[in-house]
């Protein structure tokens, strides 16, 4: 069996919880699709036009969240945080019914996401998978915040920073290698906010779901959460978590150099929308075992797989 083939899940999985900005109750159900179908999205609230498909041209909202969206508006919001899920595990192809607009926040991390799809089952198929391999550098900025894309030879490796005036937040900064590092602080960090903007957010109709249940929130030099932090990096952490969710709208795994300052959903999908304007900037390969000695699958997930 062969982890440099196309996966999907074995068998159906469900999971239903609380949307972060609409405040609904969710339901979702992932189900098995077959190879070269990709990440589907299906509005099973809707009769038709309900299939919305995540790539980085569909994206049409990137405030506080990834928002994707089909010719018809049907529209499916907070996507990031399940596709860093499919992509650590290596899932190219699955369905994703969906009863609602957006995908539930949960515990506001990849965690559930990452151990649904593992207590689902991972099914490896007969066909090779397929990645993007970056061939020039390309950056976008805005003021003093950027991200930038280079060539790499075998990995995806992100170089992300934060800066926030707060004390708690401060300046955070991570590298982490996609394909090999344990990640497991990255899919456990959650989304956060400072207290002080949690007034004007819900005033703009978002975060109508938030809680300490699913946000961590800074005050001061206080984090309100009772628990604390997950890790001495949740916050820069789970930006790359955003990242790795966000670079997933390519439609592949990358093999890439990424490194980001001050970003977010919006300059993320810049830099694709940028990258994929030329196609000398990249090429799309399908990877034989015999020519690739990486899994292009997280090493310290492999043991949950098998």
């Amino acid at each position: 069996m062969s982890y440099l083939n196309q996966k999907s899940i074995k068998n159906k999985v469900s999971f239903s919880g609380i949307a972060l900005h609409s405040g609904l109750n969710v339901n979702v159900c992932l189900a098995p699709a077959k190879p070269n179908s990709g990440i589907v999205f299906k509005r099973v609230d809707l009769h038709e036009n309900n299939l919305v498909y995540p790539n980085f041209m569909n994206v049409t909202n990137t405030s506080l969240n990834t928002t994707i969206e089909n010719e018809f508006g049907v529209k499916i919001s907070t996507i990031e945080h399940l596709m860093c899920a499919l992509f650590g595990l290596g899932i190219d192809n699955v369905i994703v019914e969906i009863d609602n607009e957006e995908v539930p926040i949960l515990d506001g991390s990849a965690k559930l996401f990452i151990e649904k799809i593992i207590s689902a089952g991972i099914h490896v198929s007969n066909e090779p998978i397929k990645i993007i391999k970056i061939k020039k550098e390309i950056e976008y900025s805005e003021g003093n915040r950027f991200i930038s894309i280079k060539p790499s030879t075998l990995s995806l490796n992100i170089d992300f920073e934060l800066d926030y005036k707060n004390p708690i937040i401060g300046n955070q900064r991570n590298k982490v290698k996609v394909f090999e590092d344990d990640l497991t602080d990255i899919y456990n960090s959650r989304t956060f906010c400072l207290f002080e903007d949690i007034e004007l957010i819900k005033k703009n109709g978002l975060a109508k779901g938030g809680s300490l249940e699913n946000a961590i929130v800074v005050k001061d030099r206080e984090i309100l959460n009772p628990e604390g932090l997950r890790n001495d990096k949740e916050f820069v952490n789970h930006k790359i978590l955003d990242c790795i969710g966000d670079l997933y709208t390519s439609g592949y795994r990358i093999v890439a150099s990424v490194k980001c300052s001050r970003g977010g959903h919006y300059l993320t999908n810049q830099l694709l929308r940028k990258l994929f304007q030329n196609k000398d900037n990249f090429s799309i390969l399908e990877i034989k075992e015999k020519n690739l000695p990486h899994t292009l699958i997280n090493k310290s997930l492999l043991r949950s797989i098998a």
